[in-house]
């Protein structure tokens, strides 16, 4: 089977960053940057910036501080949460809950379980951090392709139900036959741990590229937005749109991260719809979530794509504690409300404006 995992280094994100990934401002043909984190330097501060590859993807950092060990410090924050999370090392606390059906976690790990076991249900199980049987079954955790068949899933979706999970006093335990994994939301929650690091070193101004999260601290050093481009869904080296922002996250979950040709032709991409098993196909093939926390943006780029457009605009009219930019199977890009003034269409698709 033919296949594509994730986007190559440093040339695309699924936010693209193109001065915040190391790489060169795109010109649109006008003499006009199209590249998101358009960046200038400070009299008053240096632009130091770092690379790592974790989290099966690669990240990129630009920090306006007075040290390169500013930096250092922060990637070594995010080598430490891949180890925390992880589901195949055998001595994290994720695969030890997994391998014995129970188990202790305690800091960091406790908190975004127990915040993604909230967004669980606040979404109603449309994000389920217990389809990790299911998309292991799909080769997309170890890159070994292939299709299951109807009774394999079947009997892989009776062990889907993250109600069957539990955690008191830092203990979890699993329902039977159970496995998690929190991957939907730890590069949303390594983002709002970087800012919050970042801050507390006295660091005002950063822009962090985590493999399609993509984390903004405060403004640019010279008091401008920052400027971050969303990737064409359709077009891997195309941008449809990009979104001026301060102290927000913006995360983007499509089809075009991580994906495979079947033998029958067929595309199936990461994003599994809890309900069938399947990836979702409900009508979406980019959501851009933008907001003040990186984990919820997380949690809800993954929701929001699985639920499709009418019950995705649904749950923002109720929520409207985010905004989003949705791009539909047949063409079309949905842009809420609250982005009207600060997101610029670059005309790929015709843009609606989602009313409250």
């Amino acid at each position: 089977m033919k296949h594509m995992k994730k986007i190559l280094p440093l040339l695309l994100c699924a936010a693209l960053l193109l001065g915040g990934c190391g790489g060169e401002s795109q010109d649109d043909g006008e003499g006009q940057e199209t590249s998101a984190a358009v960046q200038e330097d400070s009299a008053a501060q240096e632009k130091y910036s770092g690379q790592v590859f974790a989290m099966d993807t690669y990240m990129s950092l630009d920090v306006y501080s007075d040290s390169q060990e500013t930096v250092d410090r922060a990637i070594s924050r995010i080598t430490e949460m891949e180890a925390l999370f992880s589901t195949t090392d055998e001595a994290s606390e994720i695969y030890a809950v997994n391998a014995d059906g129970t188990g202790t976690v305690s800091g960091d790990v406790e908190y975004v379980l127990s915040r993604a076991l909230e967004l669980c249900a606040l979404t109603g199980g449309a994000l389920d951090i217990s389809i990790y049987p299911v998309v292991r079954a799909w080769g997309f955790t170890t890159g070994e392709y292939r299709i299951p068949g109807e009774s394999e899933l079947a009997a892989l979706l009776e062990r889907v139900d993250y109600t069957a999970v539990t955690l008191e006093n830092g203990v979890v335990t699993l329902g039977e036959d159970m496995m998690i994994d929190l991957g939907s939301v730890v590069k949303g929650y390594t983002g709002d741990a970087l800012t919050e690091q970042l801050a507390q070193e006295g660091v005002t101004s950063a822009l962090l590229n985590l493999g399609g999260n993509v984390q903004a601290l405060g403004a640019k050093p010279d008091g401008s937005l920052w400027r971050v481009a969303i990737q064409d869904p359709n077009d891997s080296d195309g941008v449809l749109g990009v979104v001026s922002v301060e102290d927000k996250a913006v995360v983007t979950s499509g089809g075009y991260e991580r994906y495979f040709e079947g033998a029958d032709g067929e595309i199936y991409w990461h994003i599994i719809d809890p309900g069938t098993g399947a990836p979702a196909k409900n009508g979406l093939v980019s959501v851009s979530i933008i907001g003040d926390s990186g984990l919820y943006c997380d949690a809800l780029s993954t929701a929001l794509f699985i639920m499709g457009e009418e019950r995705a605009v649904a749950f923002w009219r109720e929520r409207r504690d985010f905004e989003m930019v949705l791009v539909t199977d047949d063409g079309r890009l949905l842009v809420s409300a609250g982005l009207e003034d600060s997101f610029e269409s670059l005309d790929t698709y015709p843009m609606e404006i989602i009313d409250p």
